[in-house]
C-alpha cells in the first residue's frame, strides 16, 4: 500500500489542541532572583494496554524515555489487558487535565465515554498504535502499515513453503489476531490478498476449513488460546496428513501455535515444523527463529513510533502544522483519522540478526 504525503494544516483545530499544552509552557524569567526559570512543560498520559507482551513494555520504555528528553513529564499507565482498568486509568489522566492523551487500547470501542470526556477538556488524544473507534474524540494516529505487515507474513510464508520442497497443495492454516483490536482486520485483509489466489488455484489448502476471521481470531492475542486451537485442528484434520505452513500473525500467538505441532510430534523423529510466521520480533521468538524454528517475523521499530508520537505532541503544542502521511485508510466509524504511518520489515533466519542489530534493537549478548 503506498501513501502520497501529505500534510494536515491544524489551523483552528490544532490551536484548540494546544490550549492545554501552551498553558503550561515556557516561564517568563524570574526579574527577582535574576535567574532563568526553566522551560516547564505538562504532563502527558500514556495509557498502554499489558505488560504481557514485551512488545508494549518496550513501547511504554521508549515513549516515555523520548517525553521526559522533550521536556515532558510522563503519566504512564498498564492496563494488563482489563478494560474497566483501562477506562479508570484513562478518566484519571483526564481528570488531573494530563495535557495530551497517548492511548494504545485493549477494546477500540471501549473507551468511547472517558475519550468524550477527554475532548469536552480540550485535550488532544493521540491513538498508538491500535485505531480508537466509534468516536470523534480522536485528533491523531500513529501506527504501521498494517496492511503492508498482514503482507509481508503472507510472502514470507509462501516463501517458507516453497523453500521447504513440500509438494502442492500446501496444507496451511490461518491465525487472525484479537477481534477488539482493529490493527488485526488489516492484518488479516492483508494477508489475505497475498494468499487468496494461491487458495483459489489450488496451491493452498485449508484443511480445517477454518478461513473466515471471526472463527481464526484470537481474542486478547493469547497464547494459550492459539495453542489449544491449533491442537483442536491438528486432532480435526490432521490425522492422517501433514500441516506444512501456518499463518500467525505474531510472536506470542506463534509460540503457543509451536508448542502445539511439538506435542503432535512435528520438530522431531523426521517431521518437519511448519512454516510459522509472526510480527514484532519479540526476543524468545527471534531465537527461535536464529534456532530453526519459527520461521518469520515483522520487526517494527517502536522507537521510531515513539518518536513520531513524541513529534506530534511537540508540534500540537508549538502550534505547527501536524504530520501525517495518510488522511484516507483509517476510518473509525465515525471519522477518518489523520495518521503517520511508519513501515513494517519482514525478517526471516537470514537477516533477522542484522536487522535487529543495526537498529539496536537486541545486542549481540540478548541474542545468545
Amino acid at each position: 500500500m503506498e501513501h502520497t504525503v501529505r500534510r494536515i494544516i491544524a489551523v483552528a483545530a490544532v490551536g484548540l489542541l494546544a490550549v492545554g499544552l501552551s498553558a503550561c509552557g515556557r516561564q517568563t524569567d524570574d526579574a527577582s532572583s535574576g535567574s532563568k526559570a526553566a522551560n516547564v512543560k505538562g504532563t502527558i498520559g500514556v495509557a498502554m494496554p499489558t505488560k504481557t507482551s514485551e512488545r508494549w513494555i518496550k513501547d511504554g520504555d521508549y515513549i516515555k524515555q523520548q517525553l521526559e528528553a522533550a521536556g515532558y513529564k510522563v503519566n504512564l499507565q498498564y492496563a494488563n489487558d482489563d478494560i474497566p482498568t483501562q477506562v479508570t486509568q484513562v478518566n484519571d489522566m483526564v481528570t488531573k487535565q494530563n495535557q495530551v492523551l497517548v492511548v494504545a487500547s485493549i477494546d477500540g470501542t471501549a473507551l468511547k465515554g472517558a475519550l468524550k470526556e477527554a475532548k469536552d477538556a480540550g485535550i488532544p488524544v493521540i491513538a498508538y498504535d491500535r485505531l480508537l473507534r466509534d468516536t470523534d474524540a480522536v485528533d491523531y494516529y500513529t501506527t504501521f502499515d498494517n496492511l503492508k505487515v498482514g503482507k509481508l507474513q503472507a510472502e514470507s510464508l509462501l516463501a517458507g513453503l516453497e523453500a521447504s520442497g513440500a509438494p502442492k497443495p500446501w496444507n496451511v492454516e490461518l491465525f487472525a489476531g484479537s477481534p477488539d483490536d482493529n490493527n488485526a482486520t488489516f492484518f488479516f485483509n492483508g494477508a489475505m490478498q497475498v494468499l487468496q489466489p494461491k487458495i483459489d488455484a489450488g496451491d493452498i489448502k485449508i484443511a480445517s476449513g477454518e478461513t473466515n476471521f471471526k472463527t481464526v481470531a484470537t481474542l486478547r492475542w493469547d497464547a494459550a488460546v492459539a495453542k489449544k486451537r491449533m491442537e483442536n485442528v491438528l486432532t480435526k484434520s490432521y490425522s492422517k496428513a501433514d500441516v506444512n505452513g501456518v499463518l500467525s500473525p505474531y510472536d506470542g500467538l506463534s509460540r503457543g501455535i509451536i508448542a502445539a505441532l511439538k506435542g503432535s510430534g512435528y520438530g522431531s523423529g523426521g517431521k518437519k515444523l511448519p512454516v510459522v510466521t509472526g510480527q514484532d520480533a519479540e526476543l524468545e521468538s527471534v531465537k527461535s527463529i536464529l534456532a530453526g524454528e519459527q520461521y518469520s517475523t515483522v520487526f517494527k521499530n517502536t522507537r521510531d513510533l515513539a518518536q513520531a508520537t513524541v513529534t506530534m505532541i511537540t508540534e500540537i503544542a508549538g502550534k505547527k502544522t501536524v504530520t501525517v502521511n495518510d488522511t484516507e485508510s483509517y476510518d473509525n466509524g465515525v471519522k477518518k483519522v489523520p495518521t503517520q504511518l511508519l513501515d513494517p520489515v519482514a525478517a526471516d533466519k537470514s537477516n533477522v540478526k542484522d536487522i535487529l542489530l543495526k537498529a539496536k534493537y537486541y545486542t549481540e549478548a540478548d541474542l545468545k
